[in-house]
């Protein structure tokens, strides 16, 4: 299993000549199985969605795109993606929610915010709940993917983990670790490689905390407490520039990169 970085940063695109080398799209990952660079399965529709014309060369999406909440960073590139909004298209939606994730989506996309909702993407649409399927996991795409709620303010947040080719990773790109959940730590429980919130240093822990996000240091110590063999750092604060994630790189962490496709497995 292979992960295609799309989008890494949080809360707002970054754009400008400070952010090219580790890019300025909000959160987006394609799932990439060990013998086909064709994607089926995608975590988050930041504004890095639009990069996943690129790995299908012209071809329409089939398969599932699985959000982890509802905020702008994590949907952004939903209606602005030409392979899922088109009639060849087959797209599964998964939201977290408890109530219908159409009209859930609709809040955020329809007039006057934008000119369609939800029933105007052409293609074949199926909108799900994330948190449907067995209690230990289901099958999407091929892949076992658990998902549990997590620490994240404004709005139901989930973890994904996802299992296949051998491996497992788990993904919390907006998490507050000082919440200490159990469910989380399940999660990430052992997993070969831990894609976690680092927008924050600790002297930014008190707007970590109101956020609900993570300090890199609270990300490595999550990641210990879980036992996960890799942690890499995502969802960069919108103002981080290449030298400033330069700097924190030097410091022995582990830092996503928009375009990079790492492995699952050994790095």
């Amino acid at each position: 299993m292979r992960l295609a970085l799309l989008g890494v940063r949080g809360s707002t695109p970054a754009p400008g000549p400070e952010f090219v080398r580790y890019g300025g799209h909000t959160s987006c990952v394609a799932v990439l199985p060990d013998d086909s660079d064709v994607p089926r399965l995608v975590l988050d529709a930041g504004t890095g969605l639009r990069g996943l014309g690129r790995l299908l060369g012209g071809t329409p999406f089939r398969g599932s795109i699985m959000l982890t909440h509802l905020h702008w960073d994590h949907l952004q590139g939903l209606p602005f993606c030409p392979p899922i909004d088109r009639p060849d298209a087959r797209v599964d939606l998964y939201l977290p929610c408890d109530g219908d994730p159409r009209r859930l989506l609709a809040r955020v996309m329809s007039p006057p915010h934008f000119p369609i909702d939800p029933g105007g993407l052409r293609g074949d649409w199926r909108f799900l709940r994330s948190g449907d399927g067995p209690v230990e996991g289901h099958t999407v795409e091929g892949y076992t993917v658990r998902v549990a709620e997590i620490a994240h303010k404004g709005g139901l947040t989930h973890g994904i983990r996802i299992e296949g080719d051998g491996v497992s990773v788990a993904y919390l790109p907006d998490h507050c670790p000082q919440i200490e959940s159990a469910a989380a730590e399940k999660l990430a429980s052992g997993v070969d490689l831990l894609l976690h919130d680092g927008q924050y240093l600790a002297a930014e822990q008190a707007t970590a905390d109101a956020y609900g996000h993570a300090t890199v240091g609270d990300a490595v110590a999550f990641a210990q407490r879980c036992g996960a063999r890799r942690l890499v750092l995502t969802h960069h604060a919108p103002g981080r520039t290449d030298e400033d994630l330069d700097a924190l790189g030097a410091t022995g962490v582990e830092l996503a990169r928009q375009g990079d496709v790492i492995s699952a497995g050994t790095p």
